[in-house]
């Protein structure tokens, strides 16, 4: 019997496979590679919401403890994943300038935003209102650490790559068994996978499509992150991915004609430059209705957990959330409130109810 089955390697069970990797313990991962949020995202980390220059929910916290874990996973996997950057952030107006000011004087963000203004010096950018700057930024190059780490598990023979089948998952007295494979415990991590899980469908998670188009564009010349209505961000080679859309209602992960046209319209508003499109891609993100991860054991299965609800701010929060769920299970620290699952408990049993009179 080996310590865990994680089910799902996108950032989530990577974070936590890589926790348990840490402490020494046994696991295999099953994933078909069927969500694809995680390896199509920007990677972006930012500690601040940059539509209303509000703090981002526990940053400081995840931030601290996400960069290291992330420089040990580059050494560990011999890559560079982690590229620091400043964020500017494009003005639209006057006003905007104002609440900056306003922001940069906040207790949590006077060493992240900085107070005075940059005006923009690149006539290649449409910007005449300037920038402000984000300190403590980057991002992550999230579709090589999913790929990097996927090979290693598979060389280390802990990865089975395949659609997980609950038909097949049995629960023991102590423990789980999926087909032949017994755990102690059995971890989801599938992002908006979640929904067709029979035994956390009943969290309220939605899903969120965000679509970003790829660009070659030689004259743009720009090493920092820009943010205005979307973000751009350098990817080297004079190539930027610039995104993303938002959309509630498909929930597929094909990209679209319509993502596109939007993302190209709000591009050409603000780059004074020919640019070619490369490429295109989509994917569907697990947010939750109370915009708070879902971390924590089932109501009823004692060894059924989930990691989950990252939205759009995974690579802050992995990490941090993977290690409380691993020091909940292994030590029973409680969880913060606002993640644990158990908030939900009343839901669970209300649907149960409901398919019983039904």
């Amino acid at each position: 019997m080996i310590d865990y089955i994680v089910v799902g390697l996108g950032l989530a069970g990577i974070t936590f496979c890589e926790t348990l990797a840490r402490h020494g313990r046994s696991f295999a991962v099953v994933d078909d590679d069927s969500q694809q949020a995680s390896k199509v995202a920007g990677g972006l980390y930012n500690p601040v919401v940059l539509k209303r220059f509000n703090p981002v929910w526990m940053a400081g916290e995840q931030l601290e403890f996400a960069l290291p874990f992330y420089k040990e996973l580059e050494d560990k996997l011999a890559v560079k994943l982690l590229y620091p950057s400043r964020i500017k952030r494009r003005f639209a107006t006057i006003d905007e300038q104002n609440q900056w000011f306003e922001a940069s004087d906040h207790p949590r963000l006077k060493n992240v935003l900085l107070q005075q203004l940059q005006a923009n010096t690149n006539p290649k950018i449409a910007a005449p209102y300037g920038f402000g700057i984000v300190q403590q930024s980057g991002r992550l190059d999230t579709s090589l650490l999913i790929a990097r780490y996927a090979e290693l598990l598979r060389k280390q023979g802990q990865l089975i790559r395949e659609s997980f089948f609950f038909d097949e998952l049995q629960i023991l007295a102590e423990g789980v068994q999926y087909k032949q494979l017994k755990a102690r415990r059995i971890v989801f991590a599938t992002g908006f996978g979640l929904v067709q899980n029979p035994y956390f469908n009943y969290l309220p998670i939605q899903g969120s499509k965000g679509e970003y188009v790829r660009i070659y564009c030689p004259d743009l010349q720009e090493t920092e992150i820009l943010k205005g209505a979307f973000f751009v961000l350098p990817e080297g080679n004079d190539e930027y991915l610039v995104g993303a859309t938002y959309s509630w209602n498909d929930l597929e992960n094909t990209p679209t004609a319509k993502a596109r046209q939007e993302l190209i319209e709000k591009l050409d508003r603000i780059l004074n430059c020919d640019y070619k499109l490369i490429g295109q891609q989509a994917g569907i993100r697990p947010t939750v209705t109370d915009r708070k991860p879902l971390v924590g054991r089932h109501p009823v299965h004692n060894d059924l957990y989930v990691l989950n609800g990252f939205g759009s701010r995974g690579v802050m929060i992995g990490p941090w959330a993977a290690d409380l769920l691993y020091r909940n299970i292994e030590a029973g620290d409680p969880l913060p409130a606002e993640i644990d699952l158990s908030r939900f408990k009343k839901k669970y049993f209300e649907a149960g109810q409901a398919r019983r009179g039904s």
